[in-house]
């Protein structure tokens, strides 16, 4: 029997969900920053509230819901998150797995991302999803500075297949387990961990093509394009004795090598250590070949007291680009004979000349080293006080992009840290909020993350959009709209075929869990799943179902769940990309499960 018609919605209800449905359609349309609609979403809950109050409730209560998302902690696990990932970058704790995928991605680009995106489908299946796109979100932003897929083709996609393993196991999100528990509560037995495991992973093969093949090309290579020409340094590498080149021809490691290193006047026959070899090549392609073939471009002292000096005056190593003026000491000087070591403890790394051929042979001393001439552009580097030294002494012009070098002896405690709060995380000793924290905290206690450096690792974006779909969320909810939407929904279900109700209940939960959180979807969603098919003699089961993956298809909004609004700001998103992406992946999760729960449950 058909359920009864309800009333109209309070105007409370009615006005929460115009604000919903204009804050998406702004957030759609792209005229305003996703910053200033958040803020306005936020506003007008705030001065509606106060001017007319909840029932039962004061004009400060209402304040006191509108800003909440501020406080709240998903947003304080996000930004927590945030940081213990800037920490794993700038301590270069990720190199290893970088460069392992990263090798995987230049031998067939197509092949790594499948096999990415299976990893961490897997992954999120045992661990809750949220750490899981935490550990790979700096991996593929890194891969993406080094050549790879941009990370605006592979956050989404990746986002999306944690999302789904998520959804595998009873254990995989907490909104799984929120939604058994009440499924329990209201008399349903027990489900396992792996009870509907296979019903998943069936839709996971079919979602995986998508993900694979079409995501990324509807999403666009939002990087930023550096206009300006990557400058060739030219130096001397310094054969180590533990170096892969000694006693090795340089032919047989070429192949290795980044693509932009060459080597000049190649010596033949084998090398030996301490020889120098003339290479030239970007700063990031020396960066790589002085670590793969475990040489220096400068001398071993200088590079040993820069990094004592700079462990004992806890400051970064940066590296800078300088200009040699008309008037600088160091026109027709070479390095060996300029001192520069000695006096400044900075290191040159190489010599950009540009518009000059530089081998012509007048530019060299009889040792062979590059002579210094006006114009010429120095890699160098050094703590920010004596590069500034060096800089007004030697009247060299500073140029842009300082870049910090990777505080790699504190990689192995940043990984330590982000494996510690994951791992309390993903057993289920600590909640989400409290590793991450804690994790925070003690990435700035051991000096992984500066704390002066932290507003690097937030994005004022994803803040104050956090902020603005908690306030929706509870209003939502507070106001009774979405429990007047369930008893909308509950009407006519009873004229509708079973595998209808069951397609109808998820397709209500997955728009609620994209509009408000998938909390508030499993709360109102769950009792309203149970007594449907209480009142229709249908079995409860697959639609309780029905609900918790209802409330994992949350891939159409970045509002929609925290890890969505994790890879806005690294991958460049507008509101518009979740649209577009994540609306024809909803339609095809729920037409799949929806299939599979009817064959299952033989509906």
């Amino acid at each position: 029997m058909a359920a009864t018609m309800p009333g109209i919605p309070s105007p409370h209800a009615l006005a929460a969900m115009i604000v919903t449905v204009a804050m998406f359609v702004a957030f759609a349309r792209g005229r305003m920053p996703v910053e200033i609609v958040s803020l306005l979403t936020i506003a007008v809950i705030a001065v509606g509230l106060y001017f007319f109050p909840l029932p039962d409730t004061g004009p400060t209560d209402g304040l006191q819901l509108a800003f909440s998302g501020f406080g709240h902690y998903a947003l304080i696990t996000i930004c927590a998150l945030m940081i213990m990932g800037r920490g794993l970058v700038v301590t270069g704790a990720l190199e290893p797995a970088a460069r392992m995928l990263e090798r995987l991605f230049k031998w067939n680009l197509q092949l790594g991302l499948l096999i990415s995106l299976v990893m961490a489908f897997i992954l999120s299946m045992g661990v809750n999803d949220t750490p899981v796109l935490v550990l790979l979100l700096p991996i593929f932003v890194a891969l993406a500075q080094k050549g790879a897929m941009p990370a605006s083709k592979t956050l989404i996609p990746l986002n999306a297949a944690v999302l789904i393993g998520g959804m595998a196991t009873t254990i995989g999100t907490s909104t799984n387990i929120l939604v058994v528990s009440i499924a329990r509560d209201l008399g349903m037995p027990p489900m396992s961990v792996f009870h509907f495991t296979p019903i998943v992973l069936a839709a996971g093969l079919v979602a995986l093509p998508y993900l694979w093949l079409v995501m990324p090309r509807l999403l666009g290579d939002n990087r930023v394009e550096d206009t300006a020409i990557l400058r060739r340094f030219h130096t001397r590498l310094r054969i180590g004795n533990d170096s892969a080149l000694a006693g090795q021809e340089i032919a047989s490691v070429i192949p290795g090598l980044p693509k932009d290193i060459t080597f000049h006047d190649q010596p033949s026959g084998p090398l030996t250590p301490q020889q120098r070899v003339h290479i030239s090549g970007t700063h990031e392609g020396l960066e790589e070949a002085m670590r793969t073939l475990r040489s220096e471009v400068a001398p071993t002292w200088v590079l040993d007291r820069i990094k004592r000096s700079s462990q004992s005056k806890g400051q970064d190593i940066v590296v800078v680009e300088m200009t040699v003026t008309p008037d600088s000491r160091l026109v027709n000087r070479t390095l060996p004979t300029s001192g520069i070591a000695d006096l400044y403890g900075v290191a040159v790394l190489g010599i950009h000349r540009p518009e000059r051929l530089v081998g012509e042979r007048e530019q060299y001393s009889d040792g062979g080293d590059l002579r210094m001439a006006e114009g010429d552009v120095l890699l160098v580097m050094g703590l920010p006080e004596d590069l500034q030294q060096f800089a007004r002494a030697d009247s060299l012009l500073t140029l842009d992009g300082a870049r910090e070098l990777p505080r790699r002896s504190k990689a192995v405690l940043a990984g330590g840290i982000m494996i510690g709060s994951v791992g309390l995380a993903s057993i289920g000793f600590l909640p989400i909020a409290v590793s991450a924290l804690a994790g925070a905290i003690l990435m700035f206690v051991t000096g992984c993350v500066k704390f002066d450096r932290v507003g690097r690792a937030l994005s004022a974006k994803v803040i104050v959009l956090v902020a603005a779909s908690i306030a929706i969320g509870r209003i939502i909810d507070d106001s009774g709209a979405a429990e007047w939407l369930g008893s909308v929904l509950a009407i006519g279900l009873g004229y509708l075929a079973p595998a209808a109700v069951l397609a109808a209940i998820m397709l209500f939960v997955t728009i609620l869990t994209n509009f408000a959180s998938n909390a508030t979807a499993a709360t109102v969603g769950t009792p309203i799943a149970f007594s449907i098919a209480t009142k229709l003699g249908l079995p409860p089961e697959p639609l309780i179902l029905a609900v918790l993956f209802g409330c994992n298809l949350c891939y159409a909004t970045p509002i929609a769940y925290q890890t969505n609004m994790l890879i806005m700001g690294e991958g460049s998103y507008e509101f518009k990309d979740y649209i577009r992406t994540g609306v024809p992946l909803v339609i095809l999760m729920v037409t799949t499960l929806s299939i599979l729960l009817v064959l299952t449950y033989g509906m």
